[in-house]
C-alpha cells in the first residue's frame, strides 16, 4: 500500500473509530487494513493508535498525524478536482457558513437548484452569527453582512441591500414619532440592539445625512443576537430596529411594523461571500460561489 492509501485508511480509522468499518468502506480486507497500518508506525517510528477490544483512539503522535493527513489528502483531493473532467463536474464535500437570515431567506429556499445543477457536491451548511475560523475549522466559504475584516480571505460582493428604520405602531404611539435622527436621543427613544459573537458591543444605528454617515448609539432593555428575535422584539414594541428592507416586507405590508425616517436613509447593508486563498482553485467552491452570486444578483440586482 503506497503513502496516500495508508494516510487515507489511517484518516478513515480515526474518523470512524474502527479498523473494521474503514476497510469496509475503503473495500479493504480487514487484515490488509491491520497489516497496513502497522507497516505505516514501523516507518515512522511511532504508535499512532490505541487498541482496544471495544475502541480505537489516537495517540499524541497520532492526533498529529491525523491533521496533517486530513490537511494533504484534501489538497491532494483539490489537485485531482481541478482536472477538466472534474471541473465540469465537480464532487465532494463542500462546507459552507451562512448566516440565520440569508440562509432561511435567500439560499436554502433556492438551495435543490444548486442540488440539481451539482449532484455529485454533499452540502455541509452551518448557520450562526459568531466568526467563524474558515482555515482552522475546514469551512470552505462563508456568506457575510457586513465590510469584511479579514484581509487573508478573498472577498466577492453579493449585493448592497437597502436597509430600514422601523419600530411597531405600538411603540411608537407611546414613545413618539422621530423625525431626524437626533430626535432618536432628544425623545429618549430605546432600541431593540444587536450582539454578536464577534461584536460583544451593540452596532450603531446608521444615518445619511448631507452626504456623510452619522452614527447613533441607543439605549435598550434587551439586546439579541438572532435576526428572527430581533424583528419580532421590534414586532412587540420592545425598540427601534435598523434592518435590510426585505427582512421584513411582510411586516411592513400588514403594518405591524411601520417605516421611521424614511428622509434619512441608512447606507446598504454588504453581503459577500469570502474563501481562504488556498481554496481559490477549488471546482467545489468556484460553482458555489458563481451560483450564490447569480441568485443574489436574481433577488436583488447585479452590482454595477
Amino acid at each position: 500500500m503506497d503513502r496516500f492509501d495508508a494516510m487515507r485508511l489511517f484518516t478513515r480509522i480515526v474518523e470512524l473509530g474502527s479498523f473494521t468499518q474503514a476497510a469496509a468502506a475503503l473495500e479493504l480486507p480487514r487484515a490488509t487494513a491491520t497489516h497496513a497500518i502497522k507497516e505505516l508506525e514501523a516507518r515512522l517510528q511511532v504508535r499512532l493508535l490505541e487498541r482496544t477490544t471495544r475502541q480505537v483512539r489516537t495517540t499524541v503522535d497520532g492526533q498529529a498525524y491525523y491533521e496533517r493527513c486530513r490537511h494533504l489528502l484534501l489538497e491532494l483531493e483539490d489537485a485531482e478536482s481541478s482536472l477538466a473532467q472534474l471541473a465540469v463536474n465537480p464532487r465532494g464535500r463542500l462546507r459552507i457558513d451562512i448566516h440565520g437570515a440569508a440562509a432561511n431567506d435567500i439560499v436554502l429556499p433556492r438551495i435543490g437548484d444548486f442540488h440539481a445543477r451539482y449532484p455529485n457536491i454533499v452540502l455541509a451548511v452551518g448557520s450562526g452569527d459568531r466568526l467563524v475560523e474558515l482555515v482552522r475549522e475546514g469551512v470552505d466559504c462563508v456568506v457575510r453582512a457586513g465590510e469584511p475584516k479579514d484581509s487573508s480571505l478573498v472577498t466577492r460582493r453579493l449585493a448592497l441591500l437597502p436597509q430600514v428604520t422601523c419600530a411597531s405602531p405600538a411603540y411608537l404611539a407611546a414613545r413618539g414619532t422621530p423625525l431626524t435622527p437626533a430626535d432618536l436621543l432628544s425623545q429618549q427613544h430605546l432600541a431593540v440592539n444587536f450582539f454578536s459573537s464577534s461584536r460583544p458591543d451593540h452596532f450603531p444605528y446608521l444615518f445619511e445625512v448631507n452626504g456623510r454617515v452619522e452614527q447613533v448609539v441607543l439605549p435598550d432593555w434587551i439586546s439579541v443576537n438572532n435576526a428572527d428575535s430581533y424583528k419580532t422584539c421590534a414586532e412587540q414594541g420592545c425598540g427601534i430596529i435598523q434592518v435590510p428592507r426585505y427582512h421584513i416586507e411582510r411586516q411592513l405590508r400588514a403594518g405591524t411594523l411601520v417605516e421611521i425616517l424614511a428622509g434619512t436613509p441608512c447606507p446598504p447593508m454588504v453581503y459577500s461571500v469570502l474563501y481562504p486563498q488556498h481554496r481559490l482553485l477549488s471546482p467545489r467552491v468556484r460553482v458555489f460561489v458563481d451560483w450564490v452570486t447569480a441568485l443574489y444578483a436574481e433577488r436583488f440586482g447585479a452590482l454595477k
